[in-house]
């Protein structure tokens, strides 16, 4: 057996897995299971529509508490909220619509009760119109900022598909699909990475995770693909590669000042698909280890057998980096991911398990694995995730499905 291969019984129970030789599952595991209650989607879009009906619904109370109270009650506070709900909700037309709506209700209101020549009716009056005013404004300055902000993310859009750029559907014959999800709502690019680079030697590909956030980790992230695009291009091995981003990461260390130049250290897991072998070689550099998936539905992990310090923190230890090989039968897709996949966490703090999540299902395209396993993740977290999470999933096209694969 080479190293790293997954036929170990007692391990491929422990993930969950079948092994091999036990009975094939119906294609159809691989479909998503149907949430138990009400999705977390749905919930949200509940809330959103209450929170969007909000103005009109305080209107409506304002009027129904004014005619049920004697005279000398009034619902200002709840009239005087309604045009101000509505100004970051709604557009300005609605807004002032909505100012219009509350000031005739009021008049229409103290006229009905004879009190509109009091000075507190005509001062509540006389506020409420003033807000209503002041709510247009602030929808005004909302819209500007909302602007801005569709700004900003088709910036940052524009970033990601340049330091992350989606790789082809199909290299050299592999079957290759990439996913990212951003924990910060509106973010696009975290510490997170990948790469797919296609070379003489075979298909390269990389999945890390950059210490820290913000702009220090994007940096980060630029001068990890860099280095590896440009290494898997010229190195003549796998071990070759990971010392190249080795020193990269170190040149950046010396860059930069502070607390981060002694500190900063990215996890990643270097791959390479050797042309016409049915072998995939593998480096690790302190990262969860990756997932073989098989067609039969056999699942097991690729840890590395020799412990290894991350990139970027060769200073502290030199230990020779050693691919390891493992088989790569046709069928069979390789999952690599970040750690923010297997530290999102339930509402009872149960942290998601890939091995387990997977243990049995098929898929025919890395692509529906990816988005099963991203919605699979969100339901199990409840929409919120603790950290960033990358996915990439490469397939060997198996014999019976050759007649059924083209090139882009």
């Amino acid at each position: 057996m080479r190293p790293g291969d997954v036929d170990d019984e007692g391990a491929a129970a422990r993930a969950g897995g079948r092994l091999p030789g036990d009975p094939v599952p119906d294609p159809g595991l691989g479909d998503e299971e149907p949430p138990a209650g009400a999705p977390p989607r749905r919930r949200t879009a509940y809330g959103r529509a209450f929170v969007h009906a909000l103005p009109v619904l305080l209107i409506v109370v304002a009027i129904l508490y004014d005619i049920l109270t004697p005279r000398y009650f009034t619902a200002g506070p709840l009239y005087t909220a309604a045009p101000l709900i509505a100004a970051p909700l709604y557009s300005r037309r609605g807004t002032a619509l909505t100012g219009v709506a509350v000031v005739v209700s009021v008049i229409g209101l103290q006229l009905g009760k004879g009190v509109i020549h009091y000075v507190d009716s005509l001062t509540e009056l006389i506020t409420i119109a003033t807000v209503a005013v002041l709510a247009v404004l602030v929808n005004g300055m909302v819209r500007r900022s909302s602007e801005r902000l569709v700004s900003v993310r088709e910036i940052a859009e524009a970033a990601q598909r340049a330091v992350l750029p989606q790789p082809a559907d199909r290299i050299a014959g592999f079957e290759i699909a990439v996913c990212y999800e951003a924990a910060q709502a509106d973010a696009f690019i975290g510490g997170d990475l990948y790469a797919v680079q296609d070379s003489a030697r075979g298909v390269r590909l990389i999945v890390g995770d950059v210490r820290g956030k913000g702009m220090g980790a994007v940096a980060a992230v630029a001068v990890v693909i860099g280095a590896f695009r440009e290494a898997a291009e010229q190195e003549a091995t796998l071990e070759a590669v990971a010392q190249r981003l080795e020193r990269a990461l170190a040149r950046e260390g010396t860059r930069r000042d502070g607390l981060d130049a002694f500190e900063g250290f990215t996890t990643a897991v270097l791959v390479e698909l050797p042309h016409g072998a049915g072998t995939v070689r593998i480096v690790n550099r302190g990262h969860p280890p990756p997932l073989l998936l098989y067609a039969d539905g056999t699942l097991g992990a690729l840890p590395a057998r020799e412990s290894a310090l991350p990139l970027g923190m060769g200073e502290l230890g030199v230990w020779p980096d050693r691919a390891e090989e493992v088989a790569f039968p046709g069928g069979a897709t390789l999952l690599l991911y970040t750690d923010g996949l297997t530290e999102a966490r339930d509402a009872g703090g149960e942290f998601y398990d890939p091995q387990t999540r997977l243990a049995g299902r098929v898929f025919r395209h890395p692509a529906t694995l990816l988005d099963t396993l991203a919605e699979d993740v969100r339901r199990h977290s409840g929409g919120g995730m603790a950290d960033d999470m990358a996915l990439l999933a490469v397939r060997r096209p198996g014999h019976d499905d050759h007649d059924h694969c083209h090139e882009p």
